[in-house]
């Protein structure tokens, strides 16, 4: 299972800004740490183009990104200080996406799933950035399994607290891209963009009420779209000890999530693409716990054939 990261390209912030962009290289240390990898697992992915990414963004936003010409306003809308490395990092990450589709469709190491150490940034629009995302690398790296014939029909299981606004958007007038979000009804994005299947949830939802409502839209994504490929974002934030997140999730019933949802995909003999998405927990360690999980739950699933 090949596993892409990025978190030596560093997108530089100001002491105090709220994005624990650190949780990157935690992640990629602990994973090393464990005996589920060999260092030759962990793989630096080329930076997205400019084809790959105009296939899900406008001309002109990608123009003013890669020059620095965002006005403030769009700035402020991203959540990032404008700089060179960030420009960078945000290809990067887009680039890791698709590579783990590429490496999951080819079943690279006898494998049908990989994961982005990083991703899931599902708030940028076609035509503008937005909560801490520059370039959509769910709708990228979809576009450009389609584009590259690798697949016909792509699913995006989107299990962010927050609604992936910006995928469902890009994707909208694509049929064969089915989009599907579960996230609190009362959290950011507060305008709601219509995805193919949303699942609006209340503030502490738990467990137990997320897992079943997670059932039925496993069953429905896989009913309606019949993905041949899945990409699936992770997001740690619906735990309850989260700053974004309220729906009240322990970090036990996450790692049970993960493996209801890559169950359903190795059942169905889907591969996948795994996004780690947001996580603002404090302390950062209880984030990253939440998407180590995720990655060697991944793992397991397939040393274990199941």
């Amino acid at each position: 299972m090949k596993l892409y990261y990025a978190d030596h390209f560093v997108l530089p912030l100001p002491e105090g800004h709220r994005f624990p962009m650190e949780k990157y290289s935690r992640l990629r240390t602990r994973l090393l740490a464990c005996d589920e990898f060999d260092e030759t697992d962990f793989v630096v992915p080329a930076a997205a183009s400019d084809e790959e990414i105009l296939r899900a963004h406008d001309a002109g936003y990608l123009a003013r990104v890669v020059a620095g010409t965002l006005d403030a306003a769009e700035v402020r809308r991203i959540g990032f200080p404008w700089s060179a490395a960030m420009v960078e990092r945000s290809r990067r990450s887009a680039g890791a996406t698709l590579a783990a589709c590429r490496s999951a469709l080819a079943g690279d190491g006898g494998s049908a799933c990989a994961a982005n150490l990083a991703g899931g940034t599902h708030h940028a629009h076609r035509d503008f950035g937005s909560g801490f995302c520059v370039f959509n690398d769910a709708a990228i790296a979809a576009l450009a399994m389609r584009a590259e014939g690798r697949v016909r029909r792509v699913a995006i299981i989107d299990c962010d607290v927050h609604q992936g606004d910006g995928s469902a958007a890009i994707l909208a007038g694509e049929p064969e891209v089915f989009t599907c979000s579960l996230h609190g009804a009362k959290n950011f994005p507060f305008r709601k963009q219509t995805s193919d299947l949303d699942i609006d949830l209340p503030d502490d939802t738990g467990d137990a009420a997320y897992l079943a409502v997670l059932d039925q839209a496993l069953a429905t994504t896989f009913a309606r779209a019949r993905p041949e490929l899945v990409i699936y974002l992770a997001g740690a934030d619906p735990y309850a000890g989260d700053r974004l997140g309220r729906l009240a999730l322990s970090i036990d019933g996450l790692r049970v999530r993960d493996e209801r949802v890559l169950g359903a995909c190795h059942g169905a003999g889907v591969p996948v693409a795994i996004a780690m998405a947001g996580g603002y927990a404090e302390p950062i360690d209880d984030t990253v716990s939440i998407h180590f999980n995720t990655v060697t739950t991944a793992a397991r699933l397939l040393r274990n054939g199941r």
